[in-house]
């Protein structure tokens, strides 16, 4: 079974990598349930924008691959920087400062969680199995 994956991605978002950061790394590795739940009450203004991306991902799994969405989980996501809108403070006897307005490229990679295999059995284990069902 090859382990498809969903992919969303979100670009010029006008937050800060660093500050958006804060929030990808707590969802990262987490279920899609659970990551909903950690974004919802986390403090960062790029939590809901993340979200957003999440939510992108996870109908892109649904819809496009036909996967479960109950067994979906964050297999990556990460947060590059994107171009910077320069603008300028005017500051004491004629000079200025530049202020950058940084932008956010958000990634979100979703997957279904691999099905663990059952206990292991060996073949006498399985033969006493039998040969109790039978006596």
């Amino acid at each position: 079974m090859e382990n498809k994956t969903a992919k969303a991605v979100a670009k010029f978002v006008r937050t800060s990598p660093r500050k958006a950061r804060h929030a990808i790394d707590l969802i990262r590795g987490k279920n899609v349930a659970d990551a909903f739940a950690i974004l919802k009450f986390t403090p960062v203004r790029s939590a809901d924008a993340i979200a957003k991306v999440l939510k992108s991902a996870v109908a892109n799994a649904e819809h496009n691959y036909e996967m479960n969405t109950g067994n979906l989980y964050v297999r990556a996501c990460y947060v590059d920087q994107g171009p910077s809108l320069r603008r300028v403070m005017p500051r004491g006897m004629g000079r200025a400062d530049v202020i950058r307005r940084r932008m956010s490229h958000i990634t979100v990679v979703v997957a279904e969680r691999p099905e663990k295999p059952g206990p292991a059995t060996t073949k006498e284990q399985v033969e006493t199995k039998a040969g109790a069902k039978e006596g």
